[in-house]
């Protein structure tokens, strides 16, 4: 069964949310990318964990996809805001969160302060912020960067982003993570999910695709969802 909905956030908006049922209280919830949403491989992934027996939550953070608000008006902030409502709305007694580049970066922030997490897989994440220093730099030359979809962000995200530090979650975090990683990837350095492996004082499975750049292949992706279910099940025997 899946079911389409809307959970309530702060200022009357709403995020557009969708809930792949299994019977059972272990939820695996997915992030989404920077300029991504919902759709796609995150359906594919919440599919394929109620294949596992967990239930799949993938939902859209505010100003992406079907949810409200603007891009503009989105840090790192409100987008954990956001998981945390989705999370506070399904109340699971146990989750898997998922994040997928720039939503890894939520999903490793977002952990270290909600206390029923029991691991973090993230594809491709954003743990070092120099991955942004481009659009910093537009920004600081032109006080906006616009994206090729529109979107845009201003001098706000990269404020709030400088409150995320990576050793937030280094100092913080204590559930097991895993980390995939192409290594031609051209967006984010497969060197920094390196980097954060030898950093992260918890148990970490690093894996990485030879020949994947920031998006995965069909059977990359594959390979990483049977990894990911196949670590989950080692975690917790």
């Amino acid at each position: 069964m899946v079911e389409h909905h809307e959970v309530p956030v702060a200022g009357g908006e709403s995020i557009a949310a969708v809930h792949h049922e299994a019977p059972s209280d272990r939820w695996f919830v997915c992030c989404h990318g920077f300029l991504s949403d919902k759709s796609g491989s995150h359906e594919r992934r919440c599919r394929r964990a109620v294949q596992e027996g967990y239930n799949g939550v993938r939902f859209d953070f505010r100003g992406c996809g079907e949810s409200d608000g603007a891009f503009v008006d989105q840090g790192v902030s409100e987008k954990i805001a956001d998981l945390e409502a989705v999370v506070d709305d399904v109340e699971p007694s146990s989750i898997v969160l998922f994040g997928s580049s720039f939503g890894g970066k939520v999903a490793f922030h977002a952990a270290t302060g909600l206390d029923r997490v029991e691991a973090v897989v993230t594809r491709a994440p954003v743990t070092d912020n120099r991955a942004f220093d481009d659009y910093r730099s537009s920004v600081a030359a032109d006080g906006e960067h616009r994206f090729e979809t529109g979107d845009r962000i201003d001098d706000r995200f990269f404020e709030d982003l400088d409150r995320y530090p990576f050793d937030d979650v280094v100092s913080t975090l204590d559930v097991p993570v895993a980390i995939f990683h192409g290594a031609a990837d051209e967006s984010v350095d497969v060197d920094d999910s390196i980097d954060a492996t030898r950093r992260l004082e918890t148990d970490v499975l690093l894996q990485t695709f030879s020949a994947e750049g920031h998006r995965f292949s069909a059977a990359a992706e594959s390979r990483l969802l049977a990894l990911t279910f196949d670590w989950l099940e080692s975690i917790q025997s």
